[in-house]
């Protein structure tokens, strides 16, 4: 049996083994571990198993990762972002949907902090959906603002998926970063645009707010928000100006989050211990899936199925367009089924030469991908920022109202992705400032 063949058999099972719900890290390895064995001998193997996750995770980029994964979890356990949340509330509560609009705001606010969809999910779906249930909103529209909002970690930076994509890529994490700011505020609008146009038309949406601040009272408000920018303006003020590196810029982050925190007095052993504690559990999670990805990524370039599919693709259309399409069906139907980290990993390997061929910037087509992974996270039946939500407030709503909710989210995600591709300068612009 040639290695093609068995690069084929092997990446089929590989898909049918994340479907039934195995550890993505375990199957990437063990399947790929297996057919290297098959395709060689076990011996080289084994060898692989001895020297590549080493070098492989001595990689200084990937240190990033954990940084900004405890900046965000320290930020989640003393809510650095629940005065940003209140201050939202007050200022645009008499906007249709206002409440909803602020939550959008929060949420990217909160993401540009802790570079993580999951962490921004699960500290907004408990600040921000009580919030709008007392005000009568639609349960749909409560919980999938959230959800959808919460995807907004997964491109504006700090991200983990833009160092992980930059990592494998070999393009500069700090271009990445740059490049998905206006990509992520471009999602964030057109989601505000869309509860305005929709609770217009259906007031029902959102009952009636009631609440109306002083002028006192909104100044009072805004003594609480500076947490939350002075976190953004470091991290993503140091990188921009070139003085740090991700890392550095996620180190300082989490240290500066620790005390702003501690000077609040609302971190306290337990809190921090917990921060901790998840950080190692997140990071160990993503870094056990790096690893198997990396040897997933040795045994297809052994078998030859990247040469293989990236010539079926480029045999029908060698033209970008037909490329991008192809991508995006391929994100957008195996993001049902994988979680996002997952997904990116084991897909790369297949991409990558197709936008290399084509002539596709990088940096560009990186942020085309994170945009269709961020689809990915609330679409069933995986959804995995619903399932966080899901989990945050037990019985308070059901699975499917949260998939509801989050429809018209999607509609918007798809608007924001042909205007990511359209117009490449969204997403080049500030690379171009920053890096010459």
């Amino acid at each position: 049996m040639d290695n093609l063949t068995i690069g084929l058999i092997c990446t089929a099972l590989t898909l049918v083994l994340i479907a039934l719900r195995f550890p993505i890290g375990v199957v990437l390895g063990g399947v790929a571990l297996a057919g290297i064995a098959w395709m060689t001998s076990p011996r080289v193997a084994w060898g692989m198993v001895s020297a590549t996750p080493f070098d492989f995770m001595g990689q200084w980029e990937l240190s990033a990762a954990p940084m900004f994964l405890l900046m965000g979890y320290i930020a989640t356990s003393a809510e650095l972002t629940r005065g940003m949340f209140n201050a939202l509330r007050l200022f645009l509560a008499r906007l249709p949907g206002g409440l909803a609009i602020s939550s959008v705001g929060a949420c990217a606010f909160f993401a540009a902090a802790s570079g993580s969809s999951v962490a921004t999910a699960a500290a907004m779906s408990r600040i921000a959906v009580p919030e709008m249930l007392k005000y009568r909103y639609d349960k749909g529209l409560a919980t999938g603002t959230i959800a959808a909002s919460g995807t907004l970690g997964s491109l504006i930076p700090p991200s983990v998926l833009l160092i992980l994509y930059g990592v494998n890529a070999e393009v500069s994490v700090g271009q990445l970063f740059m490049a998905g700011f206006i990509p992520g505020l471009v999602s964030a609008l057109l989601y505000a645009a869309m509860i305005v146009v929709r609770v217009k038309l259906e007031p029902s949406l959102a009952g009636p707010v009631q609440e109306k601040a002083t002028r006192d009272e909104k100044i009072a408000a805004l003594k609480d928000v500076w947490p939350l920018p002075t976190l953004i303006l470091l991290v993503l003020g140091g990188i921009f100006t070139g003085l740090f590196s991700p890392t550095e810029a996620g180190a300082l982050g989490a240290f500066f989050a620790a005390v702003i925190a501690l000077w609040r007095r609302s971190l306290d052993w337990p809190r921090f211990l917990d921060a901790v504690i998840r950080t190692l559990e997140g990071t160990a999670s993503i870094f056990l899936i790096l690893i198997g990805s990396v040897f997933f990524t040795r045994f297809l370039a052994l078998s030859g199925v990247p040469t293989a599919f990236s010539e079926a693709v480029l045999a029908i259309s060698e033209h970008p367009w037909w490329i991008l399409f192809a991508v995006a069906v391929i994100y957008i139907v195996l993001g049902m089924l994988i979680d996002s980290i997952g997904l990116l990993l084991l897909t790369l390997p297949l991409v990558l030469p197709l936008a290399q061929g084509a002539g596709m910037d990088l940096v560009w087509f990186g942020i085309i991908v994170i945009k269709l992974l961020e689809i990915g996270l609330v679409t069933p039946p995986i959804g995995l920022n619903v399932y966080v939500i899901k989990g945050a407030l037990g019985k308070i709503v059901t699975l499917p109202e949260v998939f509801r909710g989050v429809a018209w989210f999607i509609v918007m995600d798809v608007v924001a992705l042909l205007l990511i591709i359209a117009i490449p300068a969204l997403s080049l612009f500030l690379p171009s400032l920053t890096y010459r």
